[in-house]
């Protein structure tokens, strides 16, 4: 891959409970394990900080599609609901729900725009057949 853009981020402390600093940016986040994991949850958690990557990653996909196909999508929005749960290995996976809303389009457009932005999206590709990601196209 010929990189065109690399970023850093540098956790300390106690992981889950501890912090984040992204490297050359003013983003840093005191981290908890979320309430519903028996953590305090008074912090930031590596799925908010995965959802929201990823719906602000899909939505610059499902723009880029759009403009290419000369499709207006203003108003247009993308919520990620990432869960994360036991693997029944012993271990633990991550699961997406992408939502996926464009207000003045028609639902077969909308979810034409929506399954060619999965297909170009970078969190997309890198989570494909690796967890389950599901796109909906919701209507409001």
């Amino acid at each position: 891959m010929d990189a065109a853009y690399t970023t850093e981020a540098l956790a300390t402390g106690a992981g889950r409970n501890g912090h984040v600093s992204v490297i050359e940016s003013d983003l840093e986040f005191d981290m908890a394990i979320p309430k519903a994991m028996g953590g305090s949850g008074a912090g930031a958690n590596p799925e908010q900080l995965f959802a929201a990557g990823y719906s602000a990653c899909f939505h610059s996909a499902l723009q880029s599609v759009a403009r290419s196909r000369k499709v207006s999508i203003e108003g247009s929005s993308v919520g990620a609901r990432v869960s994360i749960g036991s693997n029944g290995e012993g271990g633990f996976g991550l699961a997406v729900e992408l939502e996926v809303v464009i207000p003045e389009l028609d639902h077969a457009t909308a979810q034409d725009l929506a399954d060619a932005a999965h297909q170009v999206c970078p969190y997309s590709n890198a989570t494909r057949g690796n967890i389950e990601v599901k796109v909906t196209v919701s209507d409001d």
